[in-house]
């Protein structure tokens, strides 16, 4: 039997980091019920590639929702995580995402600034104005491809928030493709969604230079049928 970390798309690594493809479907970390996980799956790599005897150290320094796929950061070793999570908190890295959705929004392009909630069944409410119990959420996007109804966008993540594309899209208007639980009329395959974090900036924990980590998009992308050429200008 094939061991799932065997089938591992490493993108990145070196000696103080590691960046993996997540695949849709796939829990980033495992939550209190178990199941797989990608940093689980990433460990075993790293013990089998290397082998290394007893329990192997891996940072975790930001998430993927489960439905969502792209390129996920681990840290190897505790001083490279501790500097790395503190470039997410202080949002120096640059996100990068891909995005199908539907229909066409107003403007080829735009920034977001909504006020969001995480609320207890799971799901964001987004508010647009400041709000109790909700952050200050902020994105900018813009159109890189007509398809048949629908587009892709390229979002560009500032904050970091419990569904923050997901929800800000859809209360624009435009749901990410199969992405129900947010008003897209259809589900994908596997329960997937139309969005991977398609590039991730970080600076190097030890060496300081910028490194910047690329994915592929997910198998099927971009689930609908190309129709259009991409916009004038882009």
């Amino acid at each position: 039997m094939t061991h799932p970390a065997s089938k591992l798309k490493i993108l990145h690594q070196d000696n103080h980091l590691i960046a993996v493809y997540k695949p849709p479907g796939l829990a980033t970390q495992a939550d209190t019920k178990g199941g797989p996980s990608l940093l689980d799956q990433t460990k075993q790599w790293i013990k089998i590639e290397h082998n290394k005897p007893g329990n192997v150290f891996l940072g975790l320094v930001h998430r993927l929702d489960k439905p969502v796929s792209g390129v996920v950061l681990f840290a190897k070793t505790s001083k490279a995580a501790a500097r790395l999570s503190e470039q997410f908190r202080e949002r120096t890295t640059q996100k990068i995402y891909r995005a199908v959705i539907c229909g066409t929004p107003l403007e080829a392009e735009g920034c977001l600034v909504h006020y969001l909630r995480k609320e207890n069944s799971l799901k964001a409410t987004i508010f647009p104005r400041p709000t109790p119990g909700a952050k200050k959420s902020v994105l900018s996007y813009a159109l890189i491809e007509n398809l048949s109804n629908a587009c892709i966008l390229e979002v560009t993540l500032e904050t970091g928030r419990f569904h923050q594309i997901r929800a800000q899209l859809a209360f624009m208007g435009n749901p990410i493709l199969g992405d129900i639980k947010y008003g897209a009329p259809y589900p994908l395959p596997d329960r997937q969604i139309a969005l991977y974090a398609q590039k991730l900036v970080v600076k190097h924990p030890v060496s300081q230079d910028e490194i910047t980590l690329e994915s592929p998009p997910p198998p099927g992308w971009p689930f609908v049928e190309n129709k259009k050429q991409p916009p004038a200008g882009r």
